[in-house]
């Protein structure tokens, strides 16, 4: 896609036309039936959606490009090139891989794909297929139209998202950031998603942050033994009273500018007074007990976390280990490094030892940016009642290995969808679902995100309401 009409030129409306809304839907069901499950320490093999992603972008004349850091663990990245060549790129990203799916669990067979009643299942229907179809269905559409969005847009649909993203995301930053280069900001998954609030509130979350990854493994010394016998040096016990004070601390809050942000908009939204900056940390409590729904989306944001998750000790019943290990999954807002660190030497105690197993920074991505108000106003151009506010993320994505390369990530992966889908709940878990008129939603905004980034002056035609 070397040539063609810059956005904004008269007569560049109906890219998204019906072609594009039937493939969003064909493109997520066929790359459900590919099965890349990714069962951690690098047991995935996401080529063959590579490929098949490699094979759509490539029927419309753009370039794909296949890069392994192992065999069978593959990326796609790709340049579509815009009408200004100095604006900083758009990076666009999106995982090939998903996390386990027992079939005996589901309705419907996890990798089937299958469409009914108006909906697509199956894993990675959420996460994050659908919103790779997406992308392929909007840039091929552009492509169909010989329209060029307004700079660059790079993309990537990359392996391992669901591990530690040493084969995908980080792969590409330190070994390929050449294929980056020019890329100021980024979208992803996680965001601009409908969520239900009191009194019919129809918000649009938009990930602007994300907290740090602090993956942690306690080893706990003792004395080997007779399990008959009485010993105070038990590596077991040691090491269950640390997990135990892990599990119970309650850590204090923290607020950060972008949760700041997100508790005045969402007080805003619900009709509550606080001030101009946000609530004070000890106001925190009592306004997401007014917040209803929409609390979720904050609370786990407003402080550190650690959560024991993996206990191993031992080998027979009647023999005391001389050693015990767990594992705990930390998190941390951005600054809260050290308080973390700190933290966890006191609750450890000096009997159980701790590294970090795997550690990603936190993110912050400023919510006043223009890219910001232009993903707000392409959301209410498709829901003229939506109610669009910033979040931090409580987990993380592929933007944090992207955030080595000065790339500002967002998650913005638009769904519109009817009161009562629980999208929290099907996000890794049982019988994971998209309706179609979501993705048709989404692939509406997407376009018009990227291609209203155009100057004012832009005569850029509204794509159609309804398929």
């Amino acid at each position: 896609m070397a040539s063609g009409t810059a956005a904004g030129v008269d007569g560049d409306g109906g890219r998204v036309d019906a072609r594009a809304l039937d493939e969003v839907v064909r493109f997520t069901s066929e790359l459900i039936r590919i099965d890349t499950t990714n069962r951690g320490g690098g047991d995935c093999r996401e080529r063959p959606a590579a490929e098949y992603v490699a094979e759509r972008l490539a029927e419309v004349g753009i370039e794909p490009f296949l890069l392994e850091r192992k065999p069978g663990r593959t990326n796609v990245v790709a340049r579509v090139p815009g009408a200004d060549p100095v604006a900083g790129a758009l990076l666009v990203h999106g995982h090939l891989d998903v996390v386990p799916a027992e079939p005996a669990d589901w309705a419907v067979h996890p990798f089937s794909g299958e469409v009914r009643d108006g909906v697509v299942w199956g894993r990675g229907a959420l996460d994050m297929k659908n919103t790779d179809a997406m992308v392929l269905a909007v840039v091929r559409a552009w492509a169909r139209a010989g329209v060029m969005p307004p700079r660059d847009i790079v993309l990537a649909f990359t392996a391992d998202e669901e591990d530690k993203g040493e084969a995908g995301a980080g792969f590409l930053a330190d070994e390929h950031a050449a294929l980056f280069e020019g890329c100021t900001e980024a979208i992803g998954e996680s965001g601009a998603y409908t969520v239900h609030g009191a009194g019919g509130l129809r918000l649009y979350p938009v990930a602007a942050g994300e907290r740090g990854s602090a993956w942690v493994e306690l080893r706990a010394r003792g004395t080997a033994g007779h399990g008959s016998k009485v010993n105070r040096e038990n590596a077991v016990a040691r090491l269950a009273a640390a997990v135990t004070r892990i599990a119970e601390y309650e850590w204090p809050v923290r607020l950060t500018p972008v949760v700041r942000a997100a508790l005045r908009e969402l007080a805003a939204a619900h009709g509550i007074d606080v001030d101009r900056d946000g609530p004070r940390p000890e106001e925190v409590e009592e306004l997401l007990g007014k917040l209803g729904p929409a609390a979720k989306l904050v609370a786990a944001t407003v402080r550190n976390s650690a959560n024991p998750t993996m206990l191993s000790a031992g080998y027979k019943i009647n023999v005391i280990p001389g050693t015990a290990t767990a594992f705990v999954d930390g998190r941390t807002v951005p600054g809260g490094d050290e308080e973390f660190a700190a933290t966890l030497d006191r609750l450890t105690g000096p009997d159980v030892d701790w590294t970090f197993f795997h550690r990603e920074r936190a993110l912050q991505a400023p919510v006043d940016a223009p890219v910001f108000a232009r993903m707000r106003a392409a959301l209410e151009h498709f829901d003229p009642d939506a109610y669009v506010v910033p979040f931090c993320m409580s987990g993380g994505t592929d933007a944090k290995q992207f955030s080595r390369l000065g790339v500002a990530g967002y998650g913005f992966s638009p769904l519109r969808l009817p009161p009562g889908f629980d999208y929290q709940g099907l996000f890794h878990g049982v019988d994971e679902r998209v309706p179609v008129d979501a993705l048709h939603f989404g692939v509406r905004v997407l376009d018009r995100f990227v291609m209203h980034e155009a100057s004012p002056r832009s005569s850029h035609h509204p794509l159609p309401e309804e398929a």
